[in-house]
């Protein structure tokens, strides 16, 4: 594919229209682009918001007509919406969609993101009660269910959005089981070590949490809806509701035999979001960002990995569109430190850096018996990122430490700073360099395979 020149561009099509996808489509219009934008979306509804779903929606405080993405501008775009992309014609820069239509391009910006993994039993995924919670027609019906009154939900995975959707439950007074493989929720994320304290937290709200443990089988009633979950541990769990968050899985698959590095894990690209083919050679003209985008992050020594995060979305909208109305000699290229946010159970965690990288953790402020605290991850006697519980005010300190590559553990010295430091194994399971910090299948997952 030869390189587009920049003030050529007549077209840029977008393939996702979420966060990322417009995000990109307001920055080309900021940064001057005056060409046609055209952008592909398999879901019906204009951009939205995904967060707010398994937390305010699940809750009740607001309904899905009220999680819309606002606007900066006017983009005067072409909308597709609710047709998915099948196929990427390179050579011919071209984009064939689910209804037989075919899109040219002169650039390709690539941001369609993830979906929900499902349950693998499709017999059991189709019984009444039984959801997954990606987009806003998924939190919908789970919605419904939770308002009909369930006498318990089972949640299968202690990931992020387990947790929140376990959490929401409590909100609403419904009891609720948490299966999970691993040794502490959120274990891939925040390590064994701090996910164990946050696990003592959900259960002291009231979750039945269920550690080391999977699902090995969903059970319907002769009405075809959910009555219990059969446990590898050969307990049982009724329940008439189930929430499969066992992860999630890269809309990649329209890529296949495209030529562009892609896979199940991400597409491939370098700091400056540019697309790679499978030789890593960079592909003019075509682009990716948001939770689809596979690359290194120049701050870290570790491999490829794509990042589920509302801010790295929006960083990265960003490059693409600097980089594709700026000469090459402008390149921009990504360097905002990784940071995510969850509200759960009455806390606020939020996380700075790279903790999966660490092997060893330690608590710098509070307390992990109660209340706020902070604890920050090393690796080879480097802070490599920090989680904060309650405590986000002083996360700029911690990003700052991260970002110079501060010597571990920091010496903090503040009021509630712990006397002496104790260092602890992180508790990360296994390499995880190249996974996403998001519901992690390998290390989230409480179900089958």
């Amino acid at each position: 594919m030869t390189g587009p020149n920049r003030g050529s561009l007549r077209r840029i099509v977008i393939v996702g229209a979420s966060l990322a996808g417009l995000r990109t489509a307001e920055s080309l219009r900021a940064n001057g682009f005056t060409g046609e934008l055209v952008l592909i979306g398999d879901e019906p509804h204009e951009p939205y918001d995904r967060p707010p779903l398994s937390k305010a929606v699940l809750s009740g405080w607001i309904g899905t007509d009220r999680v819309q993405l606002p606007r900066s501008r006017d983009l005067n775009a072409r909308w597709l919406l609710g047709v998915a992309a099948t196929w990427l014609n390179l050579p011919d820069h071209c984009v064939h969609l689910a209804d037989g239509r075919a899109v040219r391009f002169d650039a390709l910006v690539i941001a369609t993101g993830c979906r929900a993994r499902p349950w693998p039993l499709a017999d059991e995924a189709a019984l009444g009660g039984v959801h997954v919670l990606r987009g806003r027609d998924d939190a919908d019906r789970l919605r419904a269910d939770l308002t009909s009154g369930p006498f318990r939900v089972l949640v299968i995975g202690g990931g992020f959005t387990g947790s929140e959707v376990a959490s929401s439950c409590r909100d609403l007074g419904i009891p609720v089981t948490v299966t999970h493989r691993g040794t502490a929720p959120l274990a891939g994320a925040l390590g064994g070590t701090v996910g164990a304290v946050i696990g003592a937290r959900q259960r002291a709200h009231g979750v039945d949490l269920r550690l080391g443990t999977t699902v090995s089988a969903l059970e319907g009633g002769t009405d075809g809806r959910m009555r219990r979950a059969r446990l590898s541990n050969g307990d049982d769990v009724e329940a008439d509701v189930a929430v499969v968050a066992t992860g999630s899985v890269r809309n990649t698959e329209w890529l296949t035999g495209s030529g562009l590095g892609a896979d199940t894990g991400g597409v491939d690209c370098d700091t400056a979001c540019r697309a790679v083919d499978t030789g890593g050679a960079v592909v003019p003209g075509v682009y990716v960002a948001g939770d689809v985008a596979r690359s290194r992050h120049p701050l870290f020594d570790s491999g490829p990995q794509s990042l589920e995060h509302w801010a790295n979305a929006v960083d990265q909208a960003e490059v693409v569109a600097h980089n594709l109305t700026r000469p090459p000699s402008d390149l921009r290229h990504t360097a905002a430190l990784p940071a995510f946010w969850s509200d759960q159970f009455g806390m606020n965690i939020k996380s700075v850096g790279l903790p999966q990288l660490a092997d060893e953790v330690a608590l710098t402020q509070g307390s992990f018996t109660s209340g706020p605290f902070v604890a920050a991850y090393g690796r080879d006697g480097i802070t490599v990122g920090a989680v904060a519980v309650d405590s986000p005010r002083v996360m700029d300190g911690y990003a700052a430490l991260v970002t110079e590559r501060a010597a571990f553990p920091p010496a903090i010295n503040a009021t509630d700073s712990p006397g002496g430091s104790s260092v602890l194994g992180a508790g990360f399971l296994g390499p995880a360099l190249s996974r996403s910090l998001s519901d992690i299948a390998a290390l989230g997952h409480g179900g089958r395979p």
